[in-house]
């Protein structure tokens, strides 16, 4: 399934896009209402591009339909993602640690001028979950679940822009 997120954050674009390829910005998302405190395994500086890999674990509750296919206390991964921070742009891949055969995940994040001095963040994706029968529920609830945990890094992302 292909998507399409966006947010808006009132930091100039080169801010944000800087944030989130600082390693202390994952410090903050400890508050989301939909994954555990995340943890950086690796950041490294190549010139423009910065590299990242975070794990994460998914802490919200599961509709039947999800766990069905999926141990809530399984659903961890890695999100691996190179900064680009010429262009603004990140590309991810999410790296299951378990149920790699049933779960891909990969994208884009474009950080753009909003017109009024903010950011908008624009997410491209493509989810894929094989499960019988309950694949497109699946996907549909794990982006449902993806859009509430990106809205709400919004305000953290501001917070740690402005200490």
């Amino acid at each position: 399934m292909r998507f399409t997120l966006e947010q808006r954050f009132d930091a100039p674009p080169d801010a944000v896009a800087a944030a989130y390829a600082d390693p202390g910005l994952y410090a903050a998302f400890a508050e989301l209402p939909r994954a555990g405190r995340p943890e950086v395994l690796h950041h490294e500086i190549a010139e423009d591009t910065v590299h990242l890999d975070v794990r994460w674990a998914f802490t919200a509750p599961l509709s039947s339909a999800a766990r069905a296919v999926i141990d809530p206390d399984r659903l961890t991964w890695v999100e691996r993602s190179a900064h680009h921070l010429a262009d603004r742009s990140v590309t991810w891949r999410l790296l299951p640690d378990n149920y790699a055969d049933r779960f891909t995940c990969h994208g884009t994040y474009h950080f753009d001028d909003d017109g009024r001095a903010g950011t908008v963040r624009r997410s491209d994706g493509e989810l894929r979950v094989k499960a019988p029968l309950v694949a497109r529920t699946v996907e549909r609830a794990i982006l449902d679940g993806l859009g509430e945990q990106l809205a709400a890094e919004v305000p953290l992302v501001e917070r740690y822009l402005k200490r």
